[in-house]
């Protein structure tokens, strides 16, 4: 037999019409965040003088001090604010913080010098227990002579999900 040579034919090559590429769909989904007051900001009982001075509540301790010619009174030291958040197990928030200007009492005012949180910041990372805690506090400004009265305004506190 003999050997016969191979012969081949080439094909018309097909064009390429359709294109197939996997992607995936997906999303996050967070828990509601919410914020619970567990203890409002207070200064305290003071006594004013003929000098003007400030109160300051420590945003981490908790711990009031007090300058000038104001003199702090032993039976109400105050406190911090300090607020309970809830949301997400390790997942990070920002924190913002609208302090009033003043404190008042009828038509008398104490001036809020600062209002600031404590010293984890404006951002909080929520623990494995979905939870967070946040401190605040505040330096006020009492008045030469400030009129004796209950002092109030309200501040707000917000949280949110970057």
């Amino acid at each position: 037999m003999k050997n016969r040579p191979v012969v081949y034919t080439a094909r018309n090559a097909a064009a390429q019409t359709t294109a197939v590429e996997p992607a995936e769909a997906r999303g996050t989904v967070l828990l509601p965040l919410s914020l619970t007051e567990d203890a409002n900001l207070d200064f305290g009982t003071v006594l004013a003088s003929g000098t003007a001075g400030t109160v300051t509540i420590n945003s981490d301790s908790g711990v009031r001090s007090v300058s000038g010619g104001v003199t702090g009174v032993a039976i109400n030291p105050g406190h911090r604010a300090v607020f309970t958040g809830y949301g997400t197990p390790s997942t990070t928030v920002n924190l913002s913080l609208s302090a009033p200007t003043f404190l008042t009492s009828g038509a008398n005012v104490v001036g809020v010098n600062s209002m600031s949180f404590d010293s984890g910041g404006a951002s909080r990372l929520i623990n494995a227990a979905g939870t967070f805690q946040i401190g605040v506090g505040g330096v006020f400004a009492v008045a030469a002579n400030q009129p004796n009265g209950l002092y109030t305004a309200t501040f707000t506190v917000t949280a949110q999900y970057p």
